[in-house]
């Protein structure tokens, strides 16, 4: 059954219903190229990609490259690869530069229509005579420049005649209006900064509100949809296309959605960098930080974002989506996909007395029992294993199922062992566990002894094959649910201080040949990814996640 629409996708049907020709739909994906996509983005990147292949409808990639400063090359190449890791392909790839020129050029006639003035003060003084939501703003003395001295004092901002924070443009609206953004905003700054497409050919820079629907109505984009927090801006994004009327193309429409919130972390760029900058992270991909490099990195997958995207649904006030449903969203796909193979954490060795010394043999494991038709892959078995320390204990109580002495389990596509003694150092510490097996016990081999049933299952690797891997495990990067939420408190004073450990593991051998960001289940402990940092000669896993939601039952 297909899902319902939501209100989006209403708003576009009511407006084809009223008229509006399918074969105008666009829509358009516009970050800035200031850092990296977080998963935030990734709301909105589904968000206007789906419904492009729901209307057959073009989406371009748009670059919001107005503010030299902040912005660079990496993060275009970035922001590329991750939209296309997700599964999506843009129609048309634009820069808000490539209309540097045409904005000017509007600009000046916003001037000859005595719609726009350069201000002459500096920005501390325009912020103060904007006035309060319920005080009006006072005019700025300059506000009455006549038009020609607007245009030429323009001009000569264009052409660096003027320092930084000599001159501003604004638009002459109201300082009066209840919409604070209508309080004659800032049009254009001077900013003496190499940009990374037009190197220093221009030194004014325009500002977000009237580049955007400007960029909009050039590239004809039908329905320009943003985050909530845009939601006041609607207004100037409207007057703006007004002001250049009589408009010869359609106008663009701008939507408002709820932005994504996830739990337990934090997407603010800014903040991000913060935690960079101190070392509380590594950089941009960590696996502890929600942006898509980082989930990547961690081992999630273009299907597991775009369902948990899906799942949460497009609404129209902000909420906080709690992480347990992202980790199920990889779960659910993992479970799928990822091969599984057996890895040992915590080793401790297990030798099986009755076992021929210097025997191996190899058995049949599945690939993944939910794709049968991947058939099985083999395990070399010896007489020397290692399993989790914490799969034994000398002594246990009936409701411990793993290995005891004088009881029985099965190893994972194995044989049937049975606990004898134990080895035990100076201080007394369990160093070996020494075990019998029967032999007619072999997993698929169908004696009657196979069939006997146990009620424990361990998994494990032969000490003499297993290679050696360095497994990062990651927790959350922060302890509380909304680390920012309280404005007075320094968020980075909730980094959970455990989110990331470093073991030492062994692995099967199968594992020798792993490639970065391959996925694979590691039977009984969760799901593992290859990290991007593993080598010929040493192999680096990182946590995803396990295989069932343990966070949430610690913090009832």
């Amino acid at each position: 059954m297909e899902r319902p629409l939501h209100f989006i996708e209403h708003i576009i049907e009511e407006d084809i219903a009223a008229g509006f020709s399918k074969k105008n739909l666009r829509f358009r994906f516009p970050p800035e190229p200031n850092g990296y996509l977080h998963i935030g983005h990734v709301k909105a990147i589904c968000l206007n990609f789906n419904l492009g292949e729901r209307y057959s409808a073009p989406v371009n990639l748009r670059f919001d490259d107005t503010n030299p400063a902040k912005e660079e090359q990496q993060f275009v190449d970035a922001i590329k690869e991750n939209i296309t890791w997700l599964g999506y392909e843009w129609d048309r790839e634009c820069y808000a530069s490539d209309y540097f020129d045409q904005l000017y050029d509007w600009a000046q006639l916003l001037i000859s229509k005595g719609l726009a003035y350069v201000d002459s003060q500096n920005s501390e003084t325009i912020a103060s005579q904007k006035g309060t939501p319920r005080t009006s703003g006072t005019h700025s003395p300059f506000r009455d420049r006549s038009i020609h001295e607007n245009q030429e004092l323009f001009a000569e901002m264009k052409l660096g005649k003027h320092p930084e924070g000599a001159h501003v443009l604004r638009a002459k609206i109201d300082m009066s209006s209840p919409n604070m953004l209508l309080r004659d905003p800032v049009m254009y700054r001077i900013l003496y900064k190499t940009h990374h497409r037009t190197a220093d050919r221009w030194c004014i820079y325009p500002l977000y509100d009237w580049t955007h629907g400007e960029s909009d109505y050039i590239e004809q984009v039908s329905h320009s949809l943003c985050s909530l927090e845009f939601k006041p801006h609607r207004d100037l994004y409207d007057w703006f296309l007004e002001a250049l009327s009589p408009l010869e193309k359609l106008p663009p429409k701008q939507r408002e959605f709820a932005r994504m919130n996830l739990s337990y972390t934090v997407t603010s760029k800014r903040k991000l960098l913060k935690l960079i900058e101190e070392r509380i992270v590594n950089d941009w991909d960590d696996p502890r930080l929600p942006t898509i490099a980082g989930l990547r990195r961690r081992g999630y997958t273009p299907t597991s974002l775009r369902n948990f995207v899906d799942t949460a649904g497009v609404a129209k006030r902000d909420n906080i989506i709690d992480m347990s449903l992202l980790e199920f969203s990889v779960r659910e796909d993992l479970n799928i996909t990822a091969p599984r193979v057996m890895a040992v954490l915590d080793p401790i060795k297990l030798t099986i007395s009755n076992y021929p010394e210097g025997k191996e043999e190899l058995l049949e494991g599945e690939i993944n029992p939910e794709q049968f038709e991947l058939g099985s892959r083999t395990i070399p078995f010896s007489k020397h294993l290692l399993i989790e320390r914490e799969d034994f204990k000398e002594e246990a109580n009936r409701k411990f199922f793993r290995l005891t002495l004088d009881k029985e389990v099965r190893l994972k596509n194995g044989y049937i062992i049975k606990g004898e003694s134990v080895v035990k150092n100076d201080l007394g510490m369990i160093t070996e566990i020494i075990c019998s097996y029967d032999p007619d016990s072999k997993s698929g081999s169908g004696t009657e002894a196979s069939m006997r049933k146990v009620k424990g299952t361990l998994h494990w690797v032969s000490e003499a094959h297993a290679l050696p891997a360095e497994v990062r495990l990651y927790d959350r990067l922060f302890q509380v649910e909304a680390p920012d939420q309280d404005k007075e408190v320094d968020f980075k004073t909730h980094v959970n201080p455990n989110s990331l450990s470093i073991i030492n593991a062994f692995v099967e051998p199968s594992l020798k040949t792993a490639k970065a960001f391959e996925n694979f289940q590691f039977q009984r402990l969760g799901y593992f990814v290859v990290d991007p940092d593993t080598t010929e000669h040493k192999l680096i896993f990182n946590k995803t996640v396990g295989l069932r939601d343990t966070w949430s039952k610690q913090n009832q």
